[in-house]
């Protein structure tokens, strides 16, 4: 507020430093009276007054004024007008109103009552007006409307500069266009260039979107605006904020940087980031710089964190994606993992892993070339498929890891605990046994096209080998440590996020 009232005092001071400066470039002409039908003399008004009365005209310099009657006051250089005012300021300006107090010292020009001031570009209407004829600047304080070829703009106080074009409004502001309808405190707005400066709290509504700052422009002929100090966008399902926000109406398309954050509402959703780009005809969104995404659900919130975050939400084909690109990296308290590309379908709950792609479960370390995980009721794991080169590992202890391998796996989930998995293609399976104390009683080594696996308290409980098949139980001191692995066994779990903040973390 301080700087607003510091900002309408400069207007004030830049006014008054033209208008000394015209005083000090020529002196003061004298109001010369053109006409009148009848006039006659009133000493007990004043001295010098004189009142006339029909088709009244005045002139001083470029300028002339005329009235149905009026009061001339000679020794003072003024006059008080009644009735039809009309002024005619230059080939651009014209004013009107019902009374006009006028002193041609200061040529300032006071107008009351149905005041209508006109140039090339817009309508100024207002019940109270002043016309400083030196500086060519105008202002009002009781309320007034400018209306242009597509907006009407109104506020409580006003200030107009001719010459340039420039109009400085304050408390109240509406600007009413086909498109939108913008709300502000205070703005500036020039009616050559068509662009509104913001500088207070300012709230823009369309049928599309809503955007809301404290500062900022808007090129109103070329819908074009940037926006800062709490700026934010949102069409309903969207919102987007930032320090500062770029908005381009005709091609779609908005910026925002610094303290971004992304909300959909309808996919219940949070990215945030320090650079967010929406593409609003390619139904894009993107965000980089610390991107991080939360999937907010009942029972445990997932995040993610990319190189690069990319929602895209195009309902009129049904299609909804989520993208993570460039070492994306995920953790819920009950699933974590990480790849080079993830990419989540809304359409069918399913998340797709690409290129190095790790999942852990509980003690359950799952990797493959390509990974999808079907979800189901409030993101819950329903199932995991693994393609190509598929390996899960159990950690027994410090030393000891149960293994399973094949060309490609699907393991099954029941209240996001792993009770089966099916292994398709050159199937093998390492696995220490137990009994029903829990002692080790050997290592079991089987071969087979296909397997099922069940499993209970994330343990094995009993294997199924089909076609091809060959199994045999080992005791423990029987198999060198070398042959307890797998071919191409990898157990890395230091690269296991242990809480979110391990999702900034990519070695």
């Amino acid at each position: 507020m301080n700087r607003i009232i510091v900002y309408i005092i400069l207007l004030f001071l830049v006014a008054a430093i033209k208008g000394l400066s015209a005083q000090e470039s020529k002196k003061t002409t004298r109001v010369e009276l053109i006409r009148a039908t009848d006039f006659r003399f009133d000493k007990t008004i004043a001295p010098d007054a004189r009142r006339l009365i029909g088709d009244v005209k005045f002139k001083q310099e470029d300028a002339t004024m005329r009235s149905d009657s009026a009061w001339q006051f000679t020794l003072d250089n003024r006059f008080n007008a009644y009735g039809n005012v009309f002024i005619h300021v230059n080939d651009s300006i014209e004013i009107y109103g019902d009374k006009l107090y006028y002193n041609g010292n200061t040529q300032m020009a006071e107008l009351h009552g149905n005041v209508k001031l006109i140039d090339n570009q817009m309508t100024l209407t207002t019940e109270h007006l002043f016309y400083n004829m030196k500086s060519n600047t105008a202002n009002y304080i009781n309320g007034g409307k400018i209306v242009d070829a597509e907006n009407t703009l109104t506020s409580l106080w006003g200030f107009y500069y001719a010459d340039e074009k420039n109009f400085f409004f304050k408390d109240s502001v509406k600007l009413v266009n086909p498109d939108y309808v913008m709300d502000s405190d205070t703005l500036r707005y020039n009616t050559l260039t068509e662009i509104t400066y913001f500088f207070g709290p300012t709230t823009i509504v369309s049928d599309e979107n809503t955007i809301f700052c404290k500062n900022g422009w808007y090129d109103t002929r070329n819908d074009i605006a940037r926006f800062s100090k709490d700026a934010w966008f949102t069409n309903g399902e969207q919102f987007l904020s930032g320090d500062s926000l770029f908005y381009d109406r005709n091609r779609g398309y908005g910026k925002a940087t610094s303290n971004v954050m992304l909300k959909d509402s309808v996919q219940n959703t949070f990215v945030t980031g320090q650079l967010a780009e929406h593409f609003e005809k390619e139904f894009l969104s993107e965000v980089t710089r610390e991107a991080l995404l939360t999937v907010v659900a009942q029972n445990d919130s997932l995040f993610m964190h990319a190189d690069t975050l990319r929602s895209i939400n195009d309902e009129e084909n049904d299609i909804r994606l989520l993208q993570a690109w460039n070492k994306a990296k995920f953790f819920r308290s009950d699933l974590q993992g990480m790849a080079d590309s993830i990419v989540y379908n809304f359409s069918d709950s399913t998340i797709y892993l690409y290129h190095n792609p790790v999942i852990w479960s509980e003690n359950h370390q799952l990797k493959a070339e390509r990974i999808e995980v079907k979800t189901i009721d409030d993101n819950r794991i329903e199932s995991i498929h693994l393609f190509d080169a598929a390996f899960i590992i159990s950690q027994e202890d410090t030393e000891a890891f149960n293994q399973i391998k094949g060309r490609r796996i699907v393991g099954y989930f029941d209240g996001n605990e792993l009770r089966r998995i099916d292994v398709f293609g050159n199937g093998e399976a390492l696995y220490y046994a137990r009994d029903e104390n829990e002692d080790l009683i050997g290592i079991n080594k089987s071969l087979s096209t296909d397997i099922t696996i069940l499993l209970e308290e994330n343990q094995i409980s009993s294997i199924i080998l089909y076609t091809n098949s060959d199994s045999n139980l080992f005791p423990p001191d029987q198999i060198p440590e070398e042959e307890r692995f797998l071919q191409h066994f990898k157990w890395i779990t230091d690269k296991r996020p242990a809480k979110k903040e391990d999702i900034f973390v990519w070695e």
